[in-house]
């Protein structure tokens, strides 16, 4: 018999504090026990889930999606990604994995400026060590799965809000990332291009690929196909919905090696 594959995320009472002491602060706590003490957060991703988690300020989301993209390090417990234990990573391994395993995507796109789109797409490419050629390839074929092929010359300033975040989705997946972990998303954006940006990531889902998406926009959580909600650091609901329906699957296919 095959075994399962294990969750794309696996996290087993995990907390982050900040401060020592009566200033201690509980970014992520879970329960509490029964003198009070925090007993960690837990959370399973399946590959191919489609995941909204939502909070206010202070609720604990960021620090969640900073443990989640192994930008910071828990105070205690485990998170496996992909079957990793990235507590047992090294800064070097770490940034091995974030190239490798997540690809992010950002309110504020984080492009560079005075650079073209192609080349945006092709830096996570060129970081990790591939040929100039298959890099060419593989960020051509992300942006033409976006809408953009025929702006792969062009440089931010030549591109509208919608079409930067498209270039910014576009890199995020050429890496075929085991994750898409998308923050506000669509925090900059107009009305039509927030619509053209989920149906991108909509259709990524639909062919398969792991989205979390951080964000306090219920329009944006109605496209998940489960959405966590967390207080106080803890997870207080976490429910699968309908989902929105998407492009078709075919939009996702052929990216990567």
């Amino acid at each position: 018999m095959t075994a399962s594959k294990p969750p794309v995320i696996q996290i087993r009472r995990l907390t982050k504090s900040y401060g020592q002491g009566d200033a201690t602060v509980h970014a992520l706590r879970g329960p509490s026990g029964p003198g009070g003490e925090p007993l960690g957060v837990g959370l399973d991703i399946e590959e191919g889930d489609y995941v909204a988690v939502m909070g206010s300020s202070g609720s604990g989301k960021s620090t969640l999606m900073n443990i989640l993209g192994c930008l910071d390090v828990p105070t205690s417990g485990r998170y496996l990604l992909d079957g990793t234990d990235v507590g047992h990573l090294d800064e070097q391994q770490l940034s091995l994995v974030r190239n490798r395993k997540i690809g992010f995507v950002f309110q504020s796109f984080n492009l560079v400026p005075r650079t073209t789109a192609l080349a945006q797409v092709e830096l996570p490419l060129a970081y990790a060590g591939v040929r100039s050629a298959e890099r060419r390839r593989r960020a051509l074929a992300a942006l033409d799965l976006v809408g953009l092929a025929d702006r792969a010359g062009h440089k931010p300033n030549e591109l509208s809000g919608g079409q930067q975040q498209r270039v910014a989705v576009a890199r995020a997946l050429v890496t075929a990332p085991a994750m898409l972990l998308a923050d506000e998303p669509t925090g900059n954006l107009d009305s039509h291009s927030t619509e053209e940006v989920l149906g991108i990531i909509d259709g990524l889902n639909a062919a398969g690929r792991t989205v979390v998406v951080i964000t306090h926009e219920d329009e944006v959580a109605r496209h998940a196909k489960r959405v966590i909600r967390l207080v106080d650091g803890a997870i207080v609901s976490d429910i699968r919905q309908a989902k929105v329906a998407g492009p078709p699957p075919a939009l996702a296919v052929g990216v990567g090696a």
